[in-house]
């Protein structure tokens, strides 16, 4: 059966920490969910798999030991060979394959026009197709609406092969990854459970840390003042056995007694000083690591204040335009300053032009409301990090906070001079929720961001006290994070 070994597999750029760092790790037949942080080595790894990389040390052993291995890129731009390819093949499993991804052949004649969802349907319909022994895919979901995943769910489960899946859609790795690998700080450790239950397994194993960290910390407490404690009596001892004198009067008998007892009584102070002084050094020594994890607290909205008008954005239109071709009529919307609405339709149906209407007949002051598009213009980066410069101290403070519990490390960010589309989204969204923001509008907030941030994300937007107006993909982050839902079919939109 198909698999992939990797032994004593170390890799890491020039100049910088191991990615990769004596791995021992199994990729068995079946799917494999492979998670991390931003720059843990996920693509890296899948790269590696592929051939594309060398290690710096260990080995990869591909079983069949010709396994055919096929990396799916995270990038649609162009088609590659093996997409025409498939569009001309005219045997059962090309039909097949083209059916079940809903897939036109003649569709291929405007590539460029193509949605994102539909490219990566012809991307993932080329890597079956290709009939690998090993599969590794790269974000398949990326831009996909829930039409476009359960196509991509349903071809993907058939696969018979070793596939790695790296994803931030907790709804794909749930339904096909059986497995989880865990990618940081050079290592990588495997859970034979889906995502869901993996990730519970290792939060409780963070929690027992944290809870054995604190243990070590108090009983190194208890230790350090009974150290002080028998310090002091030595002292007090030295300074009365100092201050003795002899009596005249006494025989030589009681005077010898008494002072065996005190070298005795002295001795046993030295003795405990002694003992816990290594005790204290063992309590210190005996403090286990655990890495600072950032939480959202919920003093980072302390203070916030209620938006003064009840109603906060509001669209009465016949008619919704894409520039010259109408796509929505019979508009009537309201955004409530506590609502919190879930936006919600097909790819290609108007979400983000319903969202410039909107936005367009907004009268709210610019620091109350936050618009974070799909994607950030060019040079976005550099001109928050000198926008987050100028604002108050308090404020400031409340924006890094908020940063850095969207897992960014902010004195890294403020010593970067143009941060990455991830950590600048992370930085948008911190702003305005930081400066307190009567409504966030919130077009694919995910885009850019790795799991561990979305789940981040979504505390942050759950602890959030204003209107929230969301454009999403990501159902679990939808469920978790609003109330209400605007649907948009057929050209109309269902506030109900």
């Amino acid at each position: 059966m198909p698999s992939v070994r990797l032994e004593r597999l170390s890799f890491s750029h020039a100049d910088a920490a191991p990615i990769l760092d004596a791995v021992d790790l199994v990729f068995p037949t079946g799917w494999t969910a492979l998670v991390g942080e931003n720059g843990a080595g996920k693509t890296t790894l899948l790269e590696l798999v592929a051939g594309l990389r060398a290690p710096d040390a260990g080995r990869i052993l591909l079983e069949p030991e010709r396994a055919r291995v096929v990396l799916c890129r995270q990038a649609v731009d162009a088609p590659g060979p093996d997409v025409p390819a498939l569009a001309a093949r005219d045997d059962g499993e090309a039909r097949r394959l083209r059916a079940a991804l809903a897939l036109d052949p003649e569709a291929l004649a405007r590539w460029t026009t193509l949605s994102p969802g539909e490219r990566k349907r012809w991307q993932v319909g080329a890597a079956l197709a290709a009939e690998p022994d090993v599969l590794l895919l790269d974000e398949p979901t990326n831009h996909a609406d829930a039409e476009a995943r359960a196509l991509l769910a349903g071809a993907l489960r058939r696969f018979r092969g070793a596939g790695v899946l790296v994803s931030h859609d907790r709804a794909l790795l749930e339904a096909l990854a059986a497995r989880t690998v865990r990618l940081g700080r050079g290592a990588a450790r495997a859970w034979a459970l889906p995502y869901g239950a993996a990730r519970a397994a290792w939060e409780a194993e963070s929690r027992a840390a944290w809870d054995a960290r604190a243990a070590a910390q108090e009983e190194g407490r208890r230790v350090e003042r009974a150290l002080a404690d028998a310090r002091r009596a030595r002292d007090a001892a030295d300074r009365a056995r100092s201050g003795r004198r002899r009596d005249p009067k006494d025989s030589d008998g009681r005077t010898l007694g008494a002072k065996t007892r005190r070298a005795w009584a002295e001795d046993r102070l030295g003795a405990d000083v002694r003992r816990l002084r290594a005790a204290a050094d063992r309590a210190r020594e005996d403090v286990p690591e655990a890495p600072p994890v950032a939480e959202l607290g919920g003093s980072v909205f302390l203070g916030w204040e209620r938006a003064p008008r009840p109603v906060l954005l509001a669209l009465e239109a016949d008619e919704v335009r894409a520039g010259e071709v109408p796509l929505l009529r019979d508009v009537h919307l309201r955004l409530g300053r506590e609502d919190r609405v879930w936006l919600s339709g097909p790819n290609g149906a108007g979400k983000s032009t319903l969202l410039r209407a909107l936005l367009a007949g907004a009268a709210l002051p610019a620091d109350r409301l936050l618009h974070l598009p799909q994607e950030l213009p060019d040079g976005e980066g550099p001109r928050l990090l000198h926008e987050l410069a100028g604002l108050e101290p308090a404020v400031r403070g409340r924006v890094l906070s908020l940063v850095a519990a969207l897992g960014t490390d902010p004195a890294r960010l403020l010593a970067s001079a143009a941060p990455s589309p991830g950590e600048a989204r992370k930085l948008f969204l911190a702003m305005g929720m930081g400066r307190h923001a009567w409504a966030l509008v919130l077009d694919e907030p995910t885009n850019h961001l790795d799991l561990p941030t979305v789940e981040r994300l979504e505390a942050a937007l759950a602890a959030y006290p204003g209107a929230l107006l969301l454009v999403t993909h990501d159902e679990a982050l939808a469920a978790r994070c609003t109330a209400s839902r605007w649907r948009i079919a057929s050209g109309r939109v269902d506030a109900a």
